[in-house]
Protein backbone atom coordinates (compact mmCIF):
# COMPACT_ATOMS: atom_id res chain seq x y z
CA UNK A 1 0.00 0.00 0.00
CA UNK A 2 1.48 3.06 -1.10
CA UNK A 3 0.06 5.99 1.76
CA UNK A 4 -1.44 9.20 0.26
CA UNK A 5 0.78 12.07 2.55
CA UNK A 6 -0.79 15.25 3.93
CA UNK A 7 1.15 17.57 6.25
CA UNK A 8 -0.23 20.04 8.54
CA UNK A 9 1.66 23.44 9.26
CA UNK A 10 3.98 24.68 6.51
CA UNK A 11 6.95 26.24 8.93
CA UNK A 12 10.14 25.48 9.22
CA UNK A 13 9.74 21.62 9.78
CA UNK A 14 6.24 21.07 7.28
CA UNK A 15 7.58 22.18 4.35
CA UNK A 16 11.06 20.51 4.75
CA UNK A 17 9.07 17.06 5.54
CA UNK A 18 6.73 17.65 2.61
CA UNK A 19 10.09 18.33 0.29
CA UNK A 20 11.40 14.93 2.02
CA UNK A 21 8.15 13.52 0.76
CA UNK A 22 8.34 15.00 -2.69
CA UNK A 23 11.66 14.12 -3.38
CA UNK A 24 10.82 10.47 -2.97
CA UNK A 25 8.05 10.84 -5.86
CA UNK A 26 5.15 11.64 -3.22
CA UNK A 27 2.70 14.04 -3.96
CA UNK A 28 1.79 15.89 -0.47
CA UNK A 29 -1.12 18.02 0.32
CA UNK A 30 0.67 20.89 2.54
CA UNK A 31 -2.26 23.45 4.80
CA UNK A 32 -0.83 26.53 6.17
CA UNK A 33 -2.97 28.84 9.03
CA UNK A 34 -3.03 32.01 6.33
CA UNK A 35 -2.49 32.52 2.98
CA UNK A 36 1.13 34.45 4.44
CA UNK A 37 2.04 31.37 5.63
CA UNK A 38 1.58 29.64 2.63
CA UNK A 39 3.72 32.02 0.71
CA UNK A 40 6.33 32.12 2.80
CA UNK A 41 6.29 28.15 2.45
CA UNK A 42 6.22 28.43 -0.95
CA UNK A 43 9.35 30.99 -1.00
CA UNK A 44 11.22 28.71 1.34
CA UNK A 45 10.85 25.75 -0.41
CA UNK A 46 11.76 27.14 -3.41
CA UNK A 47 14.61 28.30 -2.24
CA UNK A 48 15.69 24.81 -1.06
CA UNK A 49 14.37 23.32 -4.47
CA UNK A 50 17.03 25.52 -6.20
CA UNK A 51 20.13 24.71 -3.13
CA UNK A 52 19.65 20.74 -4.15
CA UNK A 53 19.87 22.04 -8.14
CA UNK A 54 22.61 24.39 -7.25
CA UNK A 55 25.01 21.10 -5.75
CA UNK A 56 23.68 18.78 -8.24
CA UNK A 57 20.96 16.58 -6.37
CA UNK A 58 18.64 16.61 -8.36
CA UNK A 59 18.33 17.62 -12.02
CA UNK A 60 17.23 20.49 -13.82
CA UNK A 61 14.75 18.96 -15.52
CA UNK A 62 13.54 17.70 -11.94
CA UNK A 63 12.92 20.88 -10.54
CA UNK A 64 9.21 21.65 -12.46
CA UNK A 65 7.45 18.18 -11.56
CA UNK A 66 9.29 18.55 -8.01
CA UNK A 67 7.74 21.75 -6.83
CA UNK A 68 4.62 20.74 -8.76
CA UNK A 69 3.93 17.39 -6.13
CA UNK A 70 3.84 19.99 -3.17
CA UNK A 71 0.36 21.54 -2.90
CA UNK A 72 -0.64 24.26 -0.75
CA UNK A 73 -3.54 24.78 1.09
CA UNK A 74 -5.90 26.51 3.67
CA UNK A 75 -8.62 24.20 3.50
CA UNK A 76 -8.08 21.38 6.20
CA UNK A 77 -10.80 19.59 4.70
CA UNK A 78 -8.78 20.02 0.98
CA UNK A 79 -5.54 18.72 2.66
CA UNK A 80 -6.65 15.61 4.49
CA UNK A 81 -9.16 14.43 1.40
CA UNK A 82 -7.95 11.00 0.57
CA UNK A 83 -5.24 11.15 2.93
CA UNK A 84 -3.87 8.19 4.78
CA UNK A 85 -1.13 9.19 6.60
CA UNK A 86 -1.21 12.87 8.21
CA UNK A 87 1.95 14.37 9.60
CA UNK A 88 1.25 17.00 12.08
CA UNK A 89 4.12 20.13 12.20
CA UNK A 90 2.12 22.29 13.98
CA UNK A 91 3.72 24.52 17.49
CA UNK A 92 5.05 22.57 20.28
CA UNK A 93 1.82 23.70 22.72
CA UNK A 94 0.17 20.35 23.67
CA UNK A 95 -3.24 22.09 24.31
CA UNK A 96 -3.09 22.67 20.68
CA UNK A 97 -1.87 19.78 19.25
CA UNK A 98 -4.44 17.68 21.86
CA UNK A 99 -7.25 20.13 19.98
CA UNK A 100 -6.04 19.75 16.67
CA UNK A 101 -5.91 15.38 17.40
CA UNK A 102 -9.45 15.42 17.78
CA UNK A 103 -10.68 17.12 15.44
CA UNK A 104 -8.45 15.04 13.32
CA UNK A 105 -9.82 11.86 14.60
CA UNK A 106 -13.28 12.81 14.20
CA UNK A 107 -12.58 13.59 10.77
CA UNK A 108 -10.57 10.81 9.31
CA UNK A 109 -11.44 7.55 8.24
CA UNK A 110 -10.28 5.14 11.59
CA UNK A 111 -7.46 3.44 8.84
CA UNK A 112 -5.33 7.30 9.09
CA UNK A 113 -2.22 7.17 11.21
CA UNK A 114 -2.24 10.74 12.54
CA UNK A 115 1.77 11.15 13.21
CA UNK A 116 3.05 14.20 15.01
CA UNK A 117 6.71 15.65 14.36
CA UNK A 118 6.85 17.35 18.34
CA UNK A 119 10.56 16.87 19.56
CA UNK A 120 9.71 15.97 23.30
CA UNK A 121 5.97 16.23 23.88
CA UNK A 122 4.24 12.48 24.71
CA UNK A 123 2.24 11.06 22.57
CA UNK A 124 0.20 9.13 24.73
CA UNK A 125 -1.26 13.09 25.87
CA UNK A 126 -1.20 14.12 22.48
CA UNK A 127 -4.21 11.76 21.93
CA UNK A 128 -5.36 11.90 25.24
CA UNK A 129 -8.82 12.96 23.63
CA UNK A 130 -8.84 11.02 20.55
CA UNK A 131 -10.86 7.70 20.06
CA UNK A 132 -8.50 5.88 18.66
CA UNK A 133 -5.35 6.46 20.13
CA UNK A 134 -3.52 3.52 18.55
CA UNK A 135 -3.11 5.21 15.42
CA UNK A 136 -1.10 7.92 16.85
CA UNK A 137 2.67 8.20 16.92
CA UNK A 138 5.28 10.67 16.68
CA UNK A 139 7.61 10.44 13.85
CA UNK A 140 10.32 13.35 14.78
CA UNK A 141 12.60 14.19 11.90
CA UNK A 142 15.81 16.56 12.46
CA UNK A 143 15.71 20.01 11.51
CA UNK A 144 16.40 20.68 8.33
CA UNK A 145 14.05 17.78 7.52
CA UNK A 146 15.12 17.11 4.23
CA UNK A 147 18.65 16.85 4.88
CA UNK A 148 19.23 15.16 7.73
CA UNK A 149 18.23 11.17 7.15
CA UNK A 150 17.31 10.06 10.71
CA UNK A 151 13.61 9.99 11.98
CA UNK A 152 12.27 9.02 15.33
CA UNK A 153 9.38 6.71 15.92
CA UNK A 154 8.15 7.33 19.17
CA UNK A 155 5.59 4.77 20.10
CA UNK A 156 2.95 6.34 22.59
CA UNK A 157 1.57 3.91 25.52
CA UNK A 158 -1.70 2.80 22.77
CA UNK A 159 -0.18 3.24 19.58
CA UNK A 160 -0.43 -0.14 17.59
CA UNK A 161 2.32 -2.04 15.98
CA UNK A 162 0.45 -1.70 12.73
CA UNK A 163 0.90 1.90 12.98
CA UNK A 164 4.89 1.43 14.03
CA UNK A 165 4.88 -0.58 10.89
CA UNK A 166 3.18 1.82 8.42
CA UNK A 167 5.46 4.55 9.68
CA UNK A 168 8.13 2.45 9.48
CA UNK A 169 7.52 1.18 5.83
CA UNK A 170 6.61 4.94 4.75
CA UNK A 171 9.64 6.47 6.28
CA UNK A 172 12.28 3.95 4.25
CA UNK A 173 9.90 5.07 1.60
CA UNK A 174 11.29 8.44 1.64
CA UNK A 175 14.86 7.54 1.91
CA UNK A 176 15.06 8.01 5.39
CA UNK A 177 16.76 6.24 8.24
CA UNK A 178 13.85 5.53 10.80
CA UNK A 179 14.34 4.25 13.95
CA UNK A 180 12.20 2.99 16.61
CA UNK A 181 12.09 4.22 20.31
CA UNK A 182 9.66 1.67 22.03
CA UNK A 183 8.92 3.70 25.20
CA UNK A 184 8.21 7.02 25.45
CA UNK A 185 11.00 9.23 27.34
CA UNK A 186 11.15 12.74 27.10
CA UNK A 187 13.76 13.68 24.40
CA UNK A 188 13.63 10.79 22.91
CA UNK A 189 17.03 9.56 21.84
CA UNK A 190 18.45 11.91 19.87
CA UNK A 191 18.00 15.12 21.93
CA UNK A 192 18.67 13.11 25.41
CA UNK A 193 22.10 12.51 23.71
CA UNK A 194 22.11 16.13 22.27
CA UNK A 195 21.72 17.85 25.74
CA UNK A 196 24.06 15.81 27.41
CA UNK A 197 26.97 16.79 25.60
CA UNK A 198 25.34 20.03 25.78
CA UNK A 199 25.37 20.11 29.79
CA UNK A 200 28.61 18.66 29.83
CA UNK A 201 29.69 21.53 27.30
CA UNK A 202 28.44 24.22 29.15
CA UNK A 203 30.33 22.64 32.68
CA UNK A 204 33.74 22.87 30.90
CA UNK A 205 33.38 26.37 29.75
CA UNK A 206 32.09 26.95 32.99
CA UNK A 207 35.16 25.28 34.79
CA UNK A 208 37.21 27.92 32.75
CA UNK A 209 39.26 24.64 30.99
CA UNK A 210 38.61 25.69 27.51
CA UNK A 211 36.88 28.59 24.70
CA UNK A 212 34.03 28.05 23.68
CA UNK A 213 35.70 27.96 19.92
CA UNK A 214 38.12 25.00 21.66
CA UNK A 215 34.92 23.19 23.47
CA UNK A 216 33.58 23.45 19.67
CA UNK A 217 36.47 22.18 17.66
CA UNK A 218 37.37 19.57 20.34
CA UNK A 219 34.22 18.10 18.77
CA UNK A 220 34.06 18.86 15.23
CA UNK A 221 37.49 17.36 14.86
CA UNK A 222 37.23 14.29 17.05
CA UNK A 223 34.22 12.68 17.93
CA UNK A 224 32.33 14.37 14.95
CA UNK A 225 34.63 13.14 12.56
CA UNK A 226 34.23 9.62 13.59
CA UNK A 227 30.64 9.78 14.63
CA UNK A 228 28.53 9.68 10.93
CA UNK A 229 30.38 6.28 11.03
CA UNK A 230 29.72 4.75 14.73
CA UNK A 231 27.63 5.24 17.32
CA UNK A 232 28.67 5.62 21.19
CA UNK A 233 27.98 1.71 22.03
CA UNK A 234 30.07 0.53 18.47
CA UNK A 235 32.74 2.96 19.15
CA UNK A 236 33.17 1.57 22.71
CA UNK A 237 33.47 -2.15 20.79
CA UNK A 238 35.74 -0.64 18.39
CA UNK A 239 38.02 0.61 21.41
CA UNK A 240 37.72 -2.23 23.95
CA UNK A 241 35.16 -2.06 26.48
CA UNK A 242 37.78 -2.99 29.09
CA UNK A 243 39.03 0.63 28.48
CA UNK A 244 35.77 2.17 28.05
CA UNK A 245 35.00 0.58 31.60
CA UNK A 246 38.28 1.90 33.64
CA UNK A 247 37.47 5.34 31.94
CA UNK A 248 33.78 5.30 32.86
CA UNK A 249 34.57 4.61 36.77
CA UNK A 250 37.20 7.40 36.84
CA UNK A 251 35.51 9.93 35.03
CA UNK A 252 31.66 9.55 35.17
CA UNK A 253 31.49 10.78 38.70
CA UNK A 254 33.32 13.95 37.42
CA UNK A 255 31.26 14.55 34.65
CA UNK A 256 28.28 17.53 35.31
CA UNK A 257 24.77 16.66 36.70
CA UNK A 258 23.18 19.63 36.63
CA UNK A 259 19.57 19.25 36.30
CA UNK A 260 19.21 22.96 34.38
CA UNK A 261 21.48 25.46 32.10
CA UNK A 262 24.71 26.62 33.97
CA UNK A 263 25.43 30.20 34.44
CA UNK A 264 26.87 31.09 31.27
CA UNK A 265 23.80 29.86 29.32
CA UNK A 266 21.56 31.49 31.84
CA UNK A 267 23.26 34.98 31.94
CA UNK A 268 23.09 34.61 28.10
CA UNK A 269 19.66 33.68 27.52
CA UNK A 270 18.32 36.65 30.73
CA UNK A 271 20.15 39.52 29.07
CA UNK A 272 18.09 38.98 25.54
CA UNK A 273 20.89 37.23 23.52
CA UNK A 274 20.13 33.86 22.25
CA UNK A 275 22.71 33.29 19.52
CA UNK A 276 22.06 33.48 15.66
CA UNK A 277 18.13 34.62 16.09
CA UNK A 278 19.26 38.15 17.11
CA UNK A 279 23.19 38.82 16.81
CA UNK A 280 25.00 37.28 20.03
CA UNK A 281 25.07 34.39 22.07
CA UNK A 282 28.60 32.23 22.48
CA UNK A 283 29.71 33.72 19.75
CA UNK A 284 28.85 37.12 17.67
CA UNK A 285 26.56 36.46 14.67
CA UNK A 286 26.79 39.46 11.95
CA UNK A 287 24.93 38.87 8.72
CA UNK A 288 28.62 37.74 6.97
CA UNK A 289 29.31 35.18 9.25
CA UNK A 290 25.54 33.92 9.70
CA UNK A 291 25.89 33.57 5.85
CA UNK A 292 29.04 31.59 6.25
CA UNK A 293 28.16 29.02 8.74
CA UNK A 294 24.55 28.43 7.52
CA UNK A 295 26.07 27.75 4.29
CA UNK A 296 28.88 25.42 5.45
CA UNK A 297 26.33 23.69 7.46
CA UNK A 298 24.00 23.05 4.16
CA UNK A 299 27.02 22.08 2.01
CA UNK A 300 28.35 19.30 4.64
CA UNK A 301 24.61 18.02 4.94
CA UNK A 302 24.13 17.75 1.33
CA UNK A 303 27.65 16.11 0.71
CA UNK A 304 26.29 13.23 3.04
CA UNK A 305 22.33 13.28 1.12
CA UNK A 306 24.29 12.74 -1.79
CA UNK A 307 26.01 9.69 -0.22
CA UNK A 308 22.58 8.58 1.20
CA UNK A 309 21.01 8.54 -2.23
CA UNK A 310 24.27 6.63 -3.66
CA UNK A 311 23.17 3.59 -1.27
CA UNK A 312 19.59 3.79 -1.64
CA UNK A 313 20.10 3.60 -5.55
CA UNK A 314 22.59 0.73 -5.11
CA UNK A 315 20.14 -1.19 -3.32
Amino acid sequence: MEEQVAVIGCGTMGHSIALSAALAGFTINMWGYSQADLVRAKKDLEEKIQVLARYQVIEVGEIAPLRERVRFTQSLEDCIAGATFIIEAIPETLSLKQEWYKKLDALCDSSVILASNTSGLSPTEIAKYTNIPERTVVTHFWNPGHLIPLVEIVRGKHTSDETVERSLHLLSCMKKKPIVVQKEIPGAIGNRLQYALFREAQYILEQGAATVEDIDAAVRYSIGRRLPVTGPFMTADMGGLDVFGSISSYLFPDLSSHSESLQDMKGLVDEGNFGQKNGRGFYEWPASFSTQMNDERERELISWLKKDLEEYRSI
